[in-house]
């Protein structure tokens, strides 16, 4: 799937807040960052809220734990969703959260949410966010798939009694449940005697503090190992103007050898923002 082939799943997600891109990548991968994902799953503890789920376990860093997790976040189809849907207000998006989770039998519905709603800002001006949830074993409705409320990113939801009847995202390893951060969702209950496991892939406005401290779960001795494409979205890039940058200069300093102590401070400025301060400035060198 590659150029325009994206167009159909994008008019989907407008008019429906989500859809299944199936065969997204094929299945071998997946179960090879399944399998690598193993011992982290054996090791995680279960957790501890009603939110989070007493009978679910959550890790981040996926990125450092199996070097197949970079295929999910560099899906072509899917990083042209995100960026067709999140590009009219930022000028780069980011990697927000690259997560697995895995629902244990006994574990009962999520509570129905947007997850847009972890940032303050005015709603229904833009979209924040898009989630991908990658199954890695095959999600049913007895399992505890992804409940998804249709067209809900277009209302205002003030009660759970407002909402209609959600689908379970029912889908196997290797489809991709693409759903925008004003979608209301939820995981499902786990009603079956096997754990249902997935890793969510969420990317958000780059000018946003991102659900995971990108910089925490890959610091530089572990994002230099990255191709520059995946290094930008875990954050080694600058937002212009100035935004996110380290000691003046994009972080992407760090990924190199032999970085001063006192890096040169340089403008990192969009466009238009440029030639108005080259104005203001060439008028005062004028004036000496």
């Amino acid at each position: 799937m590659t150029g325009a082939a994206h167009l159909p799943w994008l008019d989907q997600i407008w008019q429906d807040g989500y859809c299944i891109i199936p065969d997204a990548l094929p299945r071998a991968s997946v179960e090879a960052l399944d399998a690598d994902l193993a011992e982290a799953y054996g090791a995680a503890r279960f957790g501890s809220g009603d939110f989070y789920g007493f009978r679910t376990k959550r890790f981040g860093s996926l990125l450092r734990r199996s070097r197949w997790a970079a295929d999910l976040v560099l899906q072509p189809v899917i990083l042209s969703l995100a960026r067709e849907i999140l590009g009219d207000a930022c000028e780069r998006i980011q990697l927000n959260v690259a997560q697995a989770i895995a629902i244990h039998p006994g574990e009962i519905a999520q509570f129905p949410h947007c997850d847009h709603d972890m940032w303050a800002g005015e709603k229904g001006a833009h979209e924040y966010l898009l989630n991908v949830m990658w199954p890695l074993t095959e999600f049913t409705a007895a399992n505890g798939a992804t409940r998804i409320y249709p067209g809900t990113h277009r209302q205002t939801v003030e009660a759970l009694d407002q909402l209609g009847v959600p689908i379970a995202a029912e889908c196997q390893p290797g489809d991709a449940i693409c759903f925008l951060g004003s979608t209301v969702h939820g995981a499902g209950p786990n009603q079956t005697q096997d754990v249902r496991r997935a890793a969510v892939i969420g990317y958000s406005l780059g000018w946003l503090k991102p659900y995971e401290n990108l910089w925490l779960a890959y610091p530089p001795e572990v994002a230099r190992r990255f191709p520059a494409e995946l290094a930008e979205l875990a954050g080694y890039c600058q937002h212009r103007p100035n935004l996110g940058n380290y000691e003046g200069q994009c972080p992407s300093i760090l990924l190199r050898d032999g970085v001063s102590e006192f890096p040169r401070a340089t403008d990192a400025l969009r466009d238009d923002q440029k030639a108005a301060v080259r104005e203001f400035a060439e008028a005062q060198r004028g004036k000496r």
